[in-house]
């Protein structure tokens, strides 16, 4: 962590907070505080219930901001989130902004309706590069958003393929240059990647603390050599991903939920 990261998936969530909680500024600041000296930027998920405030506070740390407008099923919650995320941007607070995440892997939304989309906010904010975030196969998938995006932001996950940790690595790479083929020359960022430290195995993807300690090094040791701009997940470990993604759900922190270094 002493030669700090290019990007950290970044959440404020305290325990007992979720997904539909109201965060705080105070908060937010709390833990960017945290990060700051080992980060150059962070990525945010949503624009309402306060995280519209996280871009902002980053900015006056000196941090660069990948901004996320969170887009799911309910159109009112999504046009919403849409509205603030472009007032972010238009206040200045959106170095990037992913329009999405994940919701073709969910099936939350059809490729028209993510393509509408990406292009209203390019209209809004046309100075700001906009694009979307997904699994790295997605983008073979779907030409035209692909083709719509003016960068392509790709999450990739060796343990959720059941890949062992020894082996991850190269899966990375191989997942990240699969979305630069179809990239047509537009940047890539890997806006996601990550290994938990504990918790249940999947497959052939073992959680361990040293698993979880040499993934991280071996990912920032790739990106700086490389030159990939990486956002790695997570900053924090988050209890109520437990509901969605078993016992390791809450342990891909780089810091534990309380703010304290996992890896020291």
């Amino acid at each position: 962590m002493k030669t700090g990261v290019h990007g950290l998936c970044f959440s404020p969530y305290l325990e007992g907070q979720a997904p539909g909680s109201i965060v705080t500024e105070a908060q937010i600041l709390e833990r960017l505080e945290i990060i700051r000296p080992y980060t150059r930027w962070i990525r945010s998920f949503s624009c309402t219930e306060g995280h519209q405030h996280t871009p902002r506070l980053a900015h006056g740390l000196g941090l660069k901001t990948l901004v996320g407008a969170w887009l799911g099923t309910d159109r009112e919650d999504n046009e919403r989130e849409f509205t603030a995320a472009i007032e972010v941007a238009r206040a200045g607070h959106a170095d990037i902004l992913a329009i999405g995440n994940e919701v073709l892997l969910r099936e939350d939304l059809s490729e028209d309706e993510l393509l509408d989309y990406l292009q209203r906010a390019k209209a809004a904010v046309p100075g700001v590069p906009v694009g979307y975030v997904d699994a790295y196969y997605l983008f073979e998938k779907h030409p035209r958003i692909t083709a719509a995006c003016d960068l392509l932001m790709t999450n990739c996950y060796p343990f959720w393929e059941g890949c062992p940790r020894e082996q991850a690595i190269a899966y990375m790479q191989s997942m990240y240059q699969r979305t630069l083929a179809v990239a047509k020359g537009k940047r890539v960022i890997v806006s996601e990647t990550g290994w938990p430290n504990t918790g249940q195995a999947f497959h052939g993807s073992v959680p361990s603390l040293e698993g979880a300690l040499r993934y991280f090094i071996d990912t920032c040791n790739w990106g700086r050599a490389d030159d990939v701009q990486i956002f790695y997940f997570a900053a924090f470990d988050e209890a109520w991903k437990v509901g969605d993604e078993g016992d390791v759900g809450a342990y891909w922190g780089l810091w534990d939920k309380d703010g304290h270094p996992k890896y020291v």
